[in-house]
């Protein structure tokens, strides 16, 4: 998915998760009010979500990123934050630094391809069915945000991450398994527009 250096598997790993991300906006074909399978967000929310809850974890680092610009399509609202965010990672030394997390001891580029990646990615899945895209993970991928899913517990259903599991019957796919366990129905289809 994306052509980054990869002396640095972690900014590897995360560009990967952001141009996954940037491809189902490019999908998107500016639908930004479309709802969503988040309860009460609009694709143009989900994209908020995702820019803010990054600017808020590294400026709590002391990771100063550029103002936003007001009134942007949020397409370009991500593209100008993900390059921001891209370039303040592979600067000397950031993505290595170390601080106490959730979970304990972590590093920055480690949190943003396990959570801030995982949340690009799981949201990437939302904005995609909310603007009738199909969105395919490889099993790889699928085996991959499982496990970080495991690592957090019963953290994964704490305040603001998780909804409870939905419950599938039937032959479900590893992904859809995975979604469901995640507190979404991969069945949702956005509901027609009023006229």
């Amino acid at each position: 998915m994306t052509n980054a250096p990869t002396e640095n598997p972690q900014l590897a790993r995360f560009a990967d998760r952001a141009a996954r991300f940037t491809a189902v906006l490019q999908g998107a074909a500016g639908r930004w009010d479309a709802v969503t399978p988040c309860d009460g967000w609009t694709v143009r929310d989900v994209v908020d979500h995702v820019v803010e809850t990054q600017r808020d974890f590294l400026t709590r680092h002391d990771l100063p990123l550029p103002a936003r610009t007001p009134d942007q399509d949020p397409a370009a609202t991500w593209q100008t934050h993900r390059a921001a965010v891209e370039a303040l990672l592979a600067g000397e030394g950031v993505a290595a630094r170390r601080y106490d997390g959730w979970f304990g001891p972590t590093t920055i580029g480690d949190t943003m391809v396990d959570f801030y990646g995982w949340d690009l990615l799981v949201h990437g899945w939302d904005v995609a069915r909310a603007t009738g895209q199909e969105l395919v993970w490889p099993d790889e991928l699928v085996a991959d945000l499982e496990a970080t899913a495991d690592g957090w517990g019963d953290s994964l259903y704490g305040e603001g991450i998780c909804r409870p599991p939905v419950e599938l019957t039937g032959d479900a796919t590893p992904q859809d398994r995975l979604l469901a366990r995640l507190g979404r129905d991969p069945r949702w289809t956005a509901p027609e527009p009023v006229r």
